[in-house]
């Protein structure tokens, strides 16, 4: 299964429109947190949601805490609000959205040290602005996810298919529950994944599915080949084929995929040879193994110039998530690590 996915151009029935647009969520004044980083969206009861990992200056620092802002169209966005605090003993990152019967979820990871993993939480909300208490998210056998929830969990039928990274250190597992709130109920899918010390060689993976069924997840590989690995599950979730390295390029960072309405699969990332994740792209396939150009949504050109020194503060559009709103796909990144943006996105068909 080796390269079984590829990009090359083909013909594609989805194109875009000219219109991509990008609008900007937070930018930091002197007195503001100058790191942000892992942006996540949703949409709940007319509004969009953004939160994010903000710190003082570093990346994965103590004083790292999530914050949230809200939408009504993703073009004008709120002031800022905590949404899961640190403390003298721990650190917050998130752990994606949930929605389901009628309650928006946040799942937050809280971490006392980055090398050691940390474990997964989750708080609950009526209308996005009142928040219950953190409770520890379930594995199937009752005991708490020892593990970093991956931001972008997907509904697929009746379950939740994501992934997480477990103790000890960033071990990257497919995880599912056929509890459709998210909150419980866990397994960890069968994999065999290579390892180096406490990391896993495939990390922050995201996925999509084929016509037939098949679910695709990506990673980013930390042995740097510059390309992204890829694993398959033909039993929805359960258990996965040995990661295989694809033709996809990819600049060692995280990167996203999904599924248009239409079945349409696509990815986000960073294309590159390098660590260069100065131009961010996204490309679509039809059959979910060939992988139409990339169309570039933010250049070099586009790029702010970075303001804030800081630890880790890479250059570029970083860790991209998207989720799909009636007729357009909206991705949410950092620039530089100091920055939160939005790049909205129409899709039109050329067989409508």
């Amino acid at each position: 299964m080796r390269n079984c996915l590829t990009a090359i151009l083909i013909s594609m029935m989805m194109v875009f429109s000219a219109d991509i647009v990008t609008y900007n969520v937070y930018t930091p004044g002197e007195h503001d947190d100058h790191y942000v980083n892992n942006a996540v969206m949703t949409h709940f009861k007319g509004y969009f949601y953004c939160m994010w990992q903000s710190s003082a200056q570093d990346e994965d620092s103590p004083d790292t805490h999530i914050m949230m802002s809200r939408s009504r169209n993703a073009r004008r966005w709120s002031r800022p609000v905590e949404l899961m605090p640190y403390t003298d003993s721990t650190f917050a990152s998130p752990g994606g959205w949930m929605i389901h019967n009628d309650t928006l979820t946040a799942f937050v990871n809280i971490l006392g040290d980055i090398r050691s993993g940390g474990s997964a939480h989750y708080i609950t909300s009526a209308d996005g602005l009142e928040w219950s208490a953190a409770r520890p998210v379930l594995m199937a056998d009752g005991t708490s996810m020892s593990g970093i929830l991956e931001q972008d969990p997907h509904v697929i039928g009746r379950r939740i298919i994501g992934a997480a990274h477990f103790k000890p250190g960033l071990k990257a597992k497919p995880i599912y529950t056929d509890d459709l709130s998210g909150h419980g109920g866990w397994h960890v899918g069968q994999i065999e994944m290579e390892e180096k010390g406490n990391q896993s060689r495939g990390i922050e993976p995201s996925l999509y599915v084929k016509p037939d069924g098949t679910i695709v997840m990506l990673f980013r590989d930390q042995w740097s080949s510059f390309k992204k690995m890829a694993c398959e599950s033909t039993d929805n979730g359960e258990s996965w084929s040995l990661p295989y390295l694809t033709d996809l390029d990819d600049s060692r960072s995280k990167q996203c995929a999904g599924n248009l309405p239409d079945g349409t699969a696509f990815i986000i990332g960073n294309p590159a040879t390098s660590k260069d994740r100065t131009t961010l792209s996204i490309a679509f396939s039809e059959d979910g193994e060939q992988f139409g150009d990339y169309t570039i949504l933010r250049s070099r050109a586009d790029l702010p110039e970075k303001k804030y020194d800081g630890k880790y503060k890479t250059i570029g559009y970083s860790y991209p998530k998207a989720i799909v709103h009636k007729n357009r796909i909206y991705v949410s990144y950092s620039e530089n690590k100091e920055r939160i943006s939005v790049t909205s996105i129409r899709i039109t068909n050329n067989n409508r």
